[in-house]
């Protein structure tokens, strides 16, 4: 073939054996079967001219391919029944270890997603991967491309430990944009003796509307451990950003003396860093902190703003994941870029405020600015809760978050999350109702064509006015002990009232999310959301533990709302319009696919009222592998 025509992918699978196909022929066949090229319901890519958006030939392969007799290499999946577990619409590569094997009773590592950024039009996601196993190990970093956040089209591996600097594992790292429009990524690579080291890459081609080839920097390493910072505990580099005197900062994760802290570095050519004498922020009663995060948040605005804003009306968020306990906790306070300080309102693990950004499973989290949406979007990985014998039966093992916008809240005293709107694209067959009581005992299934394992739901509930609510023991400091022992089989005063999801016919299995609203002693109410997976599953090998937290709104004056995204053995929960958020994992035995079932329930002896129920069944997401361009692939 003309080497001056290099069609991006080249082989497909046709009934079961690879053959050639151009890209003409895609557009041919798009026609023959009278569909737009691209397949329907996919990007407007008419809107965009083919060689700046070229990315897109994976999407279109999967759509238009589909109905003409062709698989797309990502199809060679188990079948459903198969792979019950197998997310719908959550990120996850075809197979192996992704950002998996973490803090848990399961684990064996840390990982988390790296370097999200938005670039010539495409959204570009990179993780750490296994490429041999569902276990892990042999770190490396994968790379996805998505014009929507919701389809994605996975890439060749961008960066493999093949260098003294990295030879041991391709870490954590994230990325910038430079301001003549060229993406860096800042990484930790680790040497032949697990030394953490902060490294350089580069596009090879920044022209590349893929970004497929990166290039490590001839400088690496570029940071290293001196002092009293451990060696061995010194990685995850954040986005960096820029003073008013234009030269560029980040953090780094690290332990001093025993002592989780983050580290000022200052660079005025993004190869030359100084730490700055005294750690940027730190704690005693931490340990290791791993993948930091901060970026500012407007006090006034809906907006998401770009990483090196500073003025007065914005404050910074600084986020860190807590080896120690497996939680991502954010503080928030003034940034003074002139001395480089950080004053915060309120510090890590205080009494009165233990803020988080999930409180279930979620953790080693990174956002990034979105610039054309004006939004801040935060990932974070899942980790699985089963057996890793489990996982090497499955033959994958971790997933990432829908992807969240997040912003201050109007109190100005914590985040608020939510999912992406392009998220709801996937919604079908909704079913709707209102005004309805759940009297004490009530479970009522909910009807229409709804698919129950892989859904998305949205239900407020009206505060009943009631005198019965508990009163608060003040002893009942830590929520998720309290939900706990009070579960979703306890009956109370008001609550718990709220969904059971992935439920069985007989509810043998459910994992409830729910509410339980207590009165205080000065005649207010606070209310508690739970995540309940004590009756989740079947099998033994699983981890039931169940998650809580207060959510921060007055129920005298606010419906009490809940959204549940439910992907099959993933559960994520919003409560109070995001202000508190719980991310659980189930693996039910009898509960899967289509012999899933939802409920609204009641186990208070106060009655409730339903405002509203919205439900959908959620389409599956494309997950396209990219198609091989080797010649031996070709000659197989």
């Amino acid at each position: 073939m003309d080497s001056a025509f290099q069609p991006i992918f080249r082989g497909v699978w046709f009934h079961g054996k690879m053959r050639h196909i151009e890209q003409w022929e895609i557009v041919e066949i798009a026609q023959q079967k009278g569909k737009p090229v691209w397949g329907e319901g996919g990007p407007a890519i008419e809107q965009r001219k083919y060689m700046e958006k070229s990315a897109i030939w994976a999407v279109g392969l999967c759509l238009v391919l589909a109905g003409h007799g062709f698989e797309a290499e990502a199809s060679h999946q188990s079948k459903p029944t198969e792979q019950p577990y197998r997310t719908a619409y959550h990120f996850q590569p075809p197979k192996n270890w992704m950002n998996d094997g973490g803090i848990g009773k399961w684990g064996l590592g840390n990982a988390d997603p790296n370097g999200p950024m938005y670039f010539n039009g495409v959204y570009h996601f990179f993780y750490q991967y296994n490429p041999y196993s569902a276990l892990w190990g042999n770190l490396t970093w994968g790379h996805s491309i998505s014009y929507d956040l919701v389809n994605w089209v996975h890439l060749e591996n961008a960066l493999n430990p093949t260098d003294p600097f990295d030879i041991n594992g391709v870490y954590s790292g994230s990325a910038t944009i430079l301001p003549e429009g060229e993406p860096v990524i800042l990484y930790t690579g680790l040497d032949s003796k697990s030394r953490e080291l902060q490294n350089l890459a580069v596009p090879k081609n920044v022209s590349d509307p893929l970004l497929r080839e990166w290039i490590k920097s001839p400088h690496n390493p570029l940071m290293t451990a001196t002092n009293e910072i451990d060696e061995y505990n010194f990685r995850d580099p954040t986005t960096a950003w820029q003073g008013p005197d234009k030269v560029w900062r980040i953090l780094v994760g690290g332990l001093i003396n025993g002592r989780g802290a983050v580290l000022l570095y200052r660079s005025r050519d993004f190869v030359n860093w100084t730490m700055s004498q005294t750690p940027f922020h730190s704690a005693n009663k931490t340990g290791m902190w791993e993948c930091p995060d901060f970026y500012p948040v407007s006090i006034s605005s809906k907006d998401g703003i770009e990483t090196s804003v500073q003025n007065a009306d914005t404050k910074h968020v600084l986020k860190i994941s807590f080896q120690d306990n497996g939680n991502d906790h954010y503080i928030m306070g003034k940034y003074v870029p002139e001395t480089d300080t950080y004053l915060v309102e309120t510090d890590f693990l205080d009494e009165v405020s233990d803020s988080r950004y999930d409180y279930g499973i979620f953790y080693a989290s990174k956002t990034f600015f979105d610039a054309v949406k004006k939004r801040r979007i935060l990932w974070a990985w899942i980790k699985e809760s089963d057996s890793l014998s489990a996982a090497v039966e499955k033959g994958w093992s971790g997933i990432q978050s829908i992807p969240r916008s997040v912003l201050l809240d109007q109190t100005g005293r914590r985040l608020v999350q939510w999912p992406i709107k392009e998220i709801e694209e996937l919604r079908e067959n909704q079913v709707t109702f209102f005004n309805k009581e759940l009297r004490s005992g009530t479970v009522i299934e909910v009807p229409g064509t709804i698919t129950a394992s892989q859904a998305d739901v949205e239900v407020s509930f009206d505060f009943p006015h009631s005198k019965e609510a508990e009163v608060l023991d003040p002893i009942w400091v830590d929520p998720q002990l309290l939900c706990s022992q009070k579960n979703a089989s306890v009956k109370g005063g008001i609550g718990p009232f709220g969904l059971l999801v992935l439920a069985s016919k007989d509810l043998t299995e459910q994992t409830a999310i729910f509410f339980h609203i207590f009165a205080t002693h000065n005649e207010k109410y606070i209310v508690l959301m739970c995540s309940d997976q004590s009756r989740s599953s079947l099998r033994q090998d699983v981890d039931k533990t169940s998650y809580g937290a207060f959510v921060d709104i007055d129920p005298l004056h606010e419906k009490i709302s809940l959204r549940s995204l439910i992907d099959h053995s993933i559960v994520e929960s919003f409560g109070g319009e995001g202000r508190t958020c719980i991310t659980a994992r189930v693996y039910p035995e009898l509960a899967i696919n289509e012999e899933a079932h939802l409920y609204v329930f009641n186990n208070g002896t106060q009655s409730v009222k339903i405002s509203r129920f919205d439900a959908w069944r959620m389409k599956k997401a494309e997950m396209v592998l990219r198609i091989e361009e080797d010649s031996q692939l070709m000659s197989s």
